[in-house]
C-alpha cells in the first residue's frame, strides 16, 4: 500500500485494533453463531401452502432435522420486496423460548433464513455473496449481525412425492434481540435520528462499509411502511450515541443479483457502481474508520475466498471487485475527500 495515510491515523491503529467498531467488548456468542462450519439441515412439512400464503403469512408446523435430531418449529413467509419476486421467499423459523433445548438452536426463539430466490446455481450463488457481505461486516464491528451458513434440503410433505423441493445453501441470521443481549444495547425503535445523534466511529464504518460492497439500497430515514428508523438499519441504544447496524445486501453490486437494479434517483445505470451514501459526519471518524478497514484487506478477501461452489472465473470476478475498493483506499486523502463532498 502507498504510503499516503495520515501519520495521525497510524498513530491510531492500535487502538482501534483492541476496540473495532468503537464498541464495548461483546458477550460471547450462543452455539449457533459460534461456529463457522456449514450447518447440514432438513426442514419438512407443508411447503406449499406456506409459500403460496405471502399475504396471512400464518405459521405452519414443521420439522427441523439436524443428523438423528428432530427439532419442531413454526415457519412462516416474511420479507417484502423478496416475498413478491421470489419463488423461494425468505423464511422466519418460531422455536419458542425452550423448543430447541440441548440442540445447536439452544437459545434461539425467532430466526430469519435467507434462501436462494430461485432453484438455480446465479441464485444459489447471489445468497452465498450476500452471506460474504454480512461475514465482511463482522470483521469490521462486533457491533453486527452474526450469519450461520447453512446446506438446506426442503421436503414438502403436501405433494405424494419424497423427492426434495430444493437443496441448496441458505443462511440464517441472528435476531435482533440476541444482538440487542449479546452487545447490551437495547434496539432503539424510534421514528426518526438525527446525525449527531449516532454513534460516529460506527456510523463511519457502517458508511464505508455500504462502499465497500457496492449497496446503496439503505437510508437512515423510516422507510415507507415501517413505522421506525432507518431503511434496511437497525438502530441500539438507550439514549444516543445509537448504534447503527446494517443488514439486507441483496442488492449490493458484491451480490449483482439477476433482479438488482438501482434507485433511479441515484443516476447510476448498475448496482455494481459504488455510490457513497453516507451522512456528514466528523471527518476524523471517517479517517479512522478507513483505517480499520483496509487493515482488513486480507481478511475480507479471505473471507469471500472461503465460500463454497463458486468456480475460478467466478472468484476472480468477486476479488476484483472488492480490490476496487482498496485500490481506490491506496490514495486515502483522495477518497476521504470524496466521501466529504458526495456526503448527504
Amino acid at each position: 500500500m502507498k504510503q499516503v495515510m495520515r501519520p495521525r491515523l497510524i498513530l491510531l491503529l492500535m487502538a482501534l485494533l483492541a476496540a473495532p467498531g468503537g464498541v464495548a467488548e461483546p458477550a460471547p456468542l450462543r452455539p449457533l453463531f459460534a461456529d463457522d462450519a456449514v450447518l447440514e439441515l432438513s426442514l419438512a412439512g407443508p411447503l406449499s401452502a406456506t409459500f403460496a400464503d405471502r399475504e396471512t403469512r400464518q405459521p405452519r408446523l414443521f420439522t427441523l432435522r439436524m443428523g438423528s435430531t428432530e427439532v419442531p418449529v413454526e415457519v412462516q413467509v416474511r420479507g417484502k420486496s423478496r416475498a413478491r419476486i421470489c419463488t423461494f421467499a425468505p423464511l422466519r423459523f418460531d422455536f419458542g423460548p425452550d423448543g430447541a433445548a440441548g440442540t445447536v438452536f439452544a437459545g434461539q426463539d425467532r430466526l430469519k433464513l435467507v434462501l436462494p430466490c430461485h432453484d438455480s446455481d446465479r441464485a444459489e450463488g447471489d445468497v452465498l455473496e450476500e452471506y460474504a457481505a454480512y461475514r465482511t461486516f463482522n470483521l469490521l464491528s462486533d457491533l453486527s449481525f452474526r450469519v450461520r451458513l447453512v446446506r438446506i434440503r426442503f421436503i414438502d410433505t403436501d405433494r405424494r412425492d419424497d423427492d426434495p423441493l430444493m437443496e441448496r445453501h441458505a443462511f440464517l441470521l441472528e435476531s435482533d434481540a440476541e444482538l440487542s443481549a449479546r452487545a447490551g444495547r437495547p434496539e432503539a425503535r424510534i421514528p426518526a435520528v438525527r446525525r449527531s445523534e449516532l454513534a460516529a466511529d460506527q456510523a463511519a464504518t457502517v458508511f464505508i462499509f455500504q462502499y465497500l460492497v457496492g449497496n446503496t439500497d439503505w437510508s437512515l430515514v423510516t422507510a415507507e411502511g415501517e413505522e421506525a428508523c432507518c431503511h434496511n438499519l437497525r438502530l441500539f441504544g438507550a439514549a444516543p450515541p445509537l448504534y447503527a447496524v446494517p443488514y439486507d445486501f441483496d442488492l449490493a453490486g458484491l451480490v449483482n443479483a439477476r433482479y438488482a437494479k438501482p434507485d433511479p434517483s441515484l443516476n447510476i445505470q448498475s448496482v455494481k457502481r459504488r455510490r457513497y451514501r453516507g451522512y456528514c459526519i466528523d471527518p476524523a471518524a471517517l479517517e479512522t474508520a478507513l483505517v480499520r478497514i483496509t487493515t482488513q484487506r486480507d481478511a475480507v478477501l479471505a473471507a469471500s475466498r472461503s465460500l463454497p461452489l463458486f468456480d475460478r472465473k467466478q472468484i476472480e470476478a468477486r476479488e476484483r471487485y472488492l480490490e476496487g475498493f482498496f485500490e481506490q483506499a491506496e490514495d486515502a486523502p483522495r477518497l476521504l475527500r470524496q466521501f466529504e463532498e458526495q456526503c448527504l
